[in-house]
């Protein structure tokens, strides 16, 4: 009887841990997806419109000092997505943290996006792990309506990345992250470890709960393509 009881415990217990997991999955990507309208809602002082249309993929980590991140060293999660022949695809979650942290050092409620420009870039984010800076190139992109003649964001670095506070964002450096599969979340929302590569390239349909970010997706990338 002792061992039935542990046993329904436990049961109880992964049956919990699951559902908290699917409920902050499903709250990250909503969060990401207010991060983007925002983001697009104030064209002056966010991502001008050419780096979004141009972009291949976008991660998103929404909320990051919130979450337990701590510039220098700890962990944030966020989700990401990329173009495909038939639309953005469905997202997968990632885990981002360790490395050497520029900019807007201190404030609460970070906010960090990373737009990944070329082929290259993508086929990192494909793996399912890479380190911004030792395999990808990254650089603090452009911030405005326009991106500045004088920033050469068409050349050879795959990563732009920017950071946001108080609502107004910035490039960022983030030097020696470690970008990999947030694997407890891609089983908590697709039932199942599917990898980085079979998602982001369009192998699955995406979930019911991402309609919301990828809605906010679609209609970020209608504006920056007006601009």
């Amino acid at each position: 009887m002792r061992k039935l009881s542990v046993l329904l415990i436990l049961a109880l217990a992964s049956s919990l841990a699951f559902a908290d997991a699917k409920s902050d999955s499903t709250e990250r990507l909503a969060n990401a997806g207010t991060v983007l309208k925002e983001i697009m809602g104030a064209p002056d002082k966010g991502i001008p419109g050419e780096i979004f249309d141009n972009a291949k993929c976008i991660l998103v980590v929404p909320h990051m000092v919130k979450g337990g991140f701590v510039f220098g060293g700890k962990h944030g999660r966020g989700v990401a997505t990329c173009k495909t022949a038939n639309g953005w695809s469905a997202p997968a979650f990632v885990s981002i943290g360790g490395g050497s942290w520029g900019l807007q050092i201190g404030v609460q409620g970070v906010d960090l996006v990373l737009m990944v420009m070329n082929d290259k870039g993508m086929q990192h984010l494909l793996s399912n792990k890479f380190q911004v800076g030792g395999e990808a190139s990254a650089a603090a992109g452009p911030v405005g309506r326009h991106a500045s003649a004088g920033t050469d964001w068409k050349a050879d670095t795959e990563i732009l990345t920017y950071s946001r506070a108080k609502g107004a964002f910035a490039g960022a450096t983030i030097e020696g992250a470690v970008v990999q599969q947030d694997d407890d979340s891609t089983l908590a929302i697709y039932g199942k470890k599917i990898d980085q590569k079979t998602l982001l390239g369009g192998g699955v349909p995406a979930p019911a709960a991402a309609e919301g970010f990828l809605a906010a997706v679609r209609s970020a990338a209608a504006v920056a393509k007006a601009q």
